[in-house]
């Protein structure tokens, strides 16, 4: 049973057989062309990639607008926090400056947030299968919060761990999910844009979070500042859940060309239809799983230990050190959505892969030689412009290269590999520790191997896709 979709492009309309089942990676295999055939028999298309993009066929925005919004905020108080553990690491560190290693240990409470955030992913599609976006967004709402809120009662370093780690963590990735996941559906020729303005929530958020925690924290204290920045979490999370709902709910009616509507299933998807693992077979998706968890490896350092290295090393005012870590984050945002409209023009990977290499070298030729507020400075700028291209642009890319039927299984798993690179900045820390070079001088070096490697490996799985070193992708 097929149903046929049209789908226009600026060149010529396509006529496409969907099926209405989800099929496996050898089927997809077996009787449709690959993205690469696509792109050679059509160079003149200007969606080269329209099988993996062929789902959605309406006009791009109408109510998607809101959802943008409603991710926005997702994100802003998602990964909003977690771009400011850097400020609260630097606190603790004073804190608890007479324990052993103090700042290895608080490096795990980032890592162990990052790790929680991974983690649920798989546990987000399982429940949003079940119940709808609007439920699993209200509870990873309350978890976070309460997190967030327990955290002000810290004392040792371990309720770290539980609080902003754990909780907020899993409340955190309910939230970061949805809001890559849901926009997808509102959008097709602007994808990219679209999914850049969400994801710059998470810049915004670092922007402002580290300045209203550095001026809460050196006034009310270290709880009150995580009280207060619960409480604005939660009113954006209120807005959130009111805004964002999915384009095709499971329980609702989806209209197709030909055959009508068609009935929503009655029953409750098992585990094996919500998850495909024969997605596992695809080599391209998995030389992209390598690729990111490469990467990402190198990008939470700078955020982790920029502020304690202006600080403690470079001897700047807290206040300069929280400059550049905020200017940094705004450069994510301002990055993510520049990334996102330039991934539109030519193309997504290529997009990333020219932001890998950029960040490599402005670790490498910048941040190395920064022994000032100016070249620091310009470190951030310049890192954060490019860095976060990754989480602008992995949902499309994940589209593409898997196609849309096995899209939430690409980036649930995706984001479940992503636990490996969270222990970036605790493996950075460890070789720190072990090694006898200027201070701070591994972070710097791990930093632009981590980026350089990821984009080496993209680049090649570009050139087996398309065979050609200027294709668009």
């Amino acid at each position: 049973m097929s149903a046929t979709v049209t789908e226009t492009s600026s060149d010529r309309t396509v006529d496409i057989r969907r099926p209405s089942y989800t099929p496996s990676a050898a089927t997809l295999d077996s009787t449709t062309s690959t993205a690469a055939e696509v792109a050679v028999a059509d160079e003149k298309s200007t969606n080269k990639w329209g099988r993996n993009e062929s789902y959605d066929n309406g006009p791009d925005g109408g109510y998607g607008w809101f959802v943008i919004i409603g991710c926005f905020l997702a994100q802003f108080t998602s990964f909003g926090p977690a771009l400011q553990w850097g400020v609260m690491q630097e606190h603790f560190e004073r804190v608890f400056e007479n324990v052993p290693n103090a700042q290895l240990q608080l490096s795990f409470a980032g890592t162990i947030m990052e790790l929680v955030v991974d983690l649920m992913g798989p546990v987000f599609q399982v429940l949003a299968s079940r119940y709808g976006i609007r439920p699993v967004l209200v509870l990873g709402s309350l978890i976070s919060v309460l997190g967030l809120e327990l955290a002000g009662f810290t004392t040792q370093i371990w309720h770290l761990y539980l609080t902003q780690g754990v909780l907020f963590g899993a409340g955190a990735s309910l939230l970061y999910v949805a809001a890559m996941s849901v926009p997808a559906q509102w959008f097709n020729k602007r994808r990219g844009f679209g999914l850049s303005l969400v994801s710059s929530g998470a810049g915004v958020g670092g922007v402002v979070l580290p300045f209203l925690s550095t001026e809460i924290n050196s006034k009310l204290g270290a709880g009150w500042t995580y009280r207060i920045l619960g409480f604005v979490c939660l009113a954006g999370n209120v807005i959130t859940c009111s805004l964002v709902k999915e384009k095709y709910p499971r329980n609702k009616k989806v209209k197709v060309v030909e055959d009508g509507e068609q009935e929503p299933h009655t029953s409750q998807p098992s585990l094996g239809e919500i998850f495909d693992f024969g997605i596992l077979k695809d080599t391209n998706y998995l030389i992209w799983v390598i690729s990111t968890m490469i990467s990402v490896m190198g990008y939470f350092v700078p955020f982790f230990f920029l502020q304690s290295y202006a600080t403690q090393h470079l001897e700047l005012s807290n206040s300069d050190a929280t400059s550049i870590t905020a200017v940094m984050a705004a450069c994510t945002c301002v990055g993510r959505i520049t990334m996102g409209l330039i991934s539109d023009k030519i193309g997504r990977m290529n997009t990333l892969i020219i932001a890998h290499f950029i960040s490599s070298l402005s670790a490498f030729l910048i941040w190395v030689f920064a022994y000032n507020y100016g070249t620091l400075m310009a470190f951030a700028v310049v890192f954060g412009l490019v860095c976060s291209s990754y989480f602008a642009l992995m949902s499309p890319i994940t589209a593409t290269i898997v196609g849309i039927d096995l899209f939430p299984t690409g980036l649930s798993v995706l984001l479940l590999t992503n636990m490996i690179p969270v222990f970036g900045p605790t493996i950075a820390s460890a070789v720190e520790t072990r090694v006898d070079s200027e201070p701070y001088f591994s972070y710097k070096i791990f930093t632009g191997i981590t980026f350089l490697l990821g984009g080496l490996i993209l680049l090649f799985l570009k050139l087996k896709m398309t065979k050609s070193i200027l294709s668009k992708i």
